[in-house]
């Protein structure tokens, strides 16, 4: 085995340890969601970092170069991601219960009514980012220099929507719970798409960033603040 088929086996066995260590912590430690950030923070920047000890062409300063080029459709995305997001779940609300979804976040991770607008403030900003940085910075552009963007599109994608199904267990119906999984392997194909295009991660932290915002304007109405 060459040094850069050593690269690619690396690369791809850290995302997928990183990403099965979080389904171990959100689906059956379970902790506090503060706990469980500060895992996520600790695995996603530990990881790039130890990969940078065996490859001297990982740069990760590269994925936050500030480009206009895409901003201001990205810019315009987003803004139509959410007004989706928002429709979807009007539309879904009428064939399903989400009234269970609150009980599942208090008893899962401890977020509930009186701490759940600090949550969503640090979703939005600071967590989409660093999800950015770890799917589409590290796990698309440097497989995209490794083995071509085929196999970079598609793992990424992939295991940004494997990462998400243990803290979305029990939500709902199975079928809506398919369609969900499916639409984060979509939502993971755009945000490669538009990274691609960019050259950077800003323009699909925007995307992701609007994405959070509707997701979080529900759970306010869910948790009765709205």
């Amino acid at each position: 085995m060459n040094n850069h088929q050593k690269r690619i086996l690396a690369l791809v066995g850290m995302v997928s340890l990183c990403c099965a260590a979080m389904l171990l912590v959100d689906g059956v430690l379970r902790p506090d969601y503060w706990w469980k950030s500060a895992a996520k923070v600790t695995l996603f920047l530990l990881c790039p970092l130890l990969y940078s000890r065996m490859d001297p062409a990982f740069h990760p300063k590269q994925f936050f170069i500030v480009s206009r080029r895409g901003l201001l459709p990205a810019l315009g995305l987003g803004c139509g991601v959410f007004m989706f997001i928002m429709a979807a779940y009007w539309i879904f609300s009428q064939l399903g219960d989400f009234s269970a979804i609150t009980g599942l976040l208090e008893e899962n991770i401890g977020v509930d009514r009186d701490n759940f607008l600090l949550v969503a403030i640090y979703i939005s900003l600071i967590n989409s980012l660093l999800e950015e940085f770890f799917f589409r910075g590290f796990a698309f552009f440097t497989l995209k220099s490794l083995v071509g963007r085929g196999f970079a599109y598609g793992f990424s994608a992939l295991v940004f929507a494997v990462y998400h199904t243990a803290m979305m267990l029990g939500w709902w119906e199975w079928w809506l719970f398919a369609l969900a999984l499916a639409g984060l392997f979509v939502g993971g194909l755009l945000f490669d798409f538009l990274n691609e295009r960019t050259g950077t991660i800003w323009a699909s932290w925007m995307v992701h960033m609007f994405a959070n915002f509707a997701i979080n304007t529900v759970g306010c109405i869910l948790f009765g603040i709205l």
